[in-house]
């Protein structure tokens, strides 16, 4: 057996970052940023107010002056004329600033009486000009990679006007359960039969990370079976299968793989719950083969398979974060194998969620972390930092 951080070694060696494509804006947000971009114009591109008032002289502006209106300026229509001594323009919110302009008067502070003003408060100070380039300026890096678009990113490069956007392309990930004990939901089962819950999970889990997932017929326990959904494998990016890889009679995954060019970096990982973990590639593509206990599963995807995926999509290969967290009761010593224990933070302390038993859906459903404890672990007391890595 090898070490979690080893396993992680390996499956990140199997690993290459995508290569990027071209999207619509529309389509951008929460994608991986591929490329450096520039602003194409500048933000704002002209001097702009930042209030509705009168655009004026700054040297003119004393309490009590009086103005003369010649004109408007509004958003999208800028006023072309000269300002000169004694002259004011009406100007709004986001309109350009008339040239020889040097301050907005908030129509607050003036009174006005047909088409002159009077300035009834001067203590303002402030020009209520936004100058050009203020924002951003022409030809300027904003966004560089690693970078996942956020709404305000996409923002941002809508007022840089970019309408496509350079992006890593989504993982396509097939992943395929095995067993002839499972049925689909939604099927019925006969007795010796249960519900297949690891892939629907998996996907989830991945897709929130904005990977394409194909979910593949189920695998039987036969050669011929796992043969021909392993031809419905063709165009993914990662294999992933679940279940069968173990060494018992009816675990057929790793043998059939071989046979169709799987080359193996290494099978049996020293953690819990997750043991019977193997990994290589297949034909030039990764492949990873899942416990097929359902905590066994999810557990090995948060911390191997989504830290390849984001590798994939161009950000540093380091293992699932880890954040610190007091132990809120007694925990009792571990034993030779790092375990990732289903776990519950509140109120910023962690306390196991229950049975630890790796087929217990209802306890990983409830909990929002795993608590990590390195092998041999000794007992540890209320209020210890321990590790833990949360669950989206």
């Amino acid at each position: 057996m090898i070490t979690v951080s080893q396993a992680l070694e390996h499956l990140f060696h199997l690993t290459a970052q995508l290569p990027h494509e071209m999207v619509d804006l529309r389509d951008a947000a929460g994608r991986m940023l591929a490329k450096p971009l520039a602003a194409t114009r500048s933000q704002p591109p002209f001097a702009a107010s930042s209030m509705d008032g009168y655009a004026v002289k700054g040297v003119e502006a004393d309490l009590y002056a009086q103005f003369k209106v010649v004109g408007e300026a509004a958003a999208g229509h800028s006023w072309k004329g000269i300002i000169k001594a004694g002259h004011a323009v009406r100007i709004f919110t986001g309109a350009p600033v008339p040239d020889g302009v040097d301050k907005v008067i908030i129509q607050e502070n003036v009174e006005k009486s047909g088409s002159v003003i009077t300035v009834i408060d001067s203590s303002n100070l402030k020009s209520n000009i936004r100058p050009a380039g203020v924002d951003f300026e022409h030809g300027q890096i904003l966004l560089t990679p690693p970078c996942c678009l956020s709404s305000g990113d996409i923002a941002l490069l809508a007022a840089m006007n970019h309408a496509t956007v350079p992006v890593i392309k989504k993982p396509v990930i097939a992943l395929i359960a095995t067993g002839d004990e499972l049925v689909m939901p939604g099927e019925s089962p006969h007795q010796d039969q249960i519900i297949a819950s690891n892939n629907f999970g998996l996907a989830a889990m991945f897709e929130a990370m904005g990977a394409t997932v194909r979910v593949l017929p189920i695998a039987r326990d036969t050669n011929s079976s796992l043969k021909s959904v392993f031809k419905l494998t063709a165009g993914a990016d990662l294999i992933i299968t679940i279940g069968g890889a173990s060494v018992g009679d009816h675990d057929l995954v790793a043998n059939v793989a071989a046979e169709l060019g799987m080359q193996q970096a290494f099978y049996k990982v020293a953690m819990r719950p997750g043991k019977p973990l193997m990994a290589g590639r297949m034909n030039g593509i990764p492949m990873v083969g899942l416990p097929g206990n359902p905590v066994s599963a999810m557990v090995c995807g948060t911390v191997f398979i989504k830290p390849m995926l984001l590798s994939m999509m161009g950000l540093p290969q380091l293992p699932a974060p880890r954040i610190k967290v007091i132990l809120a009761s007694d925990l009792i010593a571990n034993g030779p194998r790092e375990h990732y224990m289903r776990a519950i933070i509140k109120d910023g302390k962690i306390t196991d969620a229950g049975l630890q038993d790796s087929s217990l859906l209802t306890v990983l459903a409830r909990s929002n972390a795993l608590l990590v404890r390195p092998p041999h672990d000794p007992f540890q007391r209320k209020g210890t930092m321990m590790d833990a890595i949360t669950l989206d």
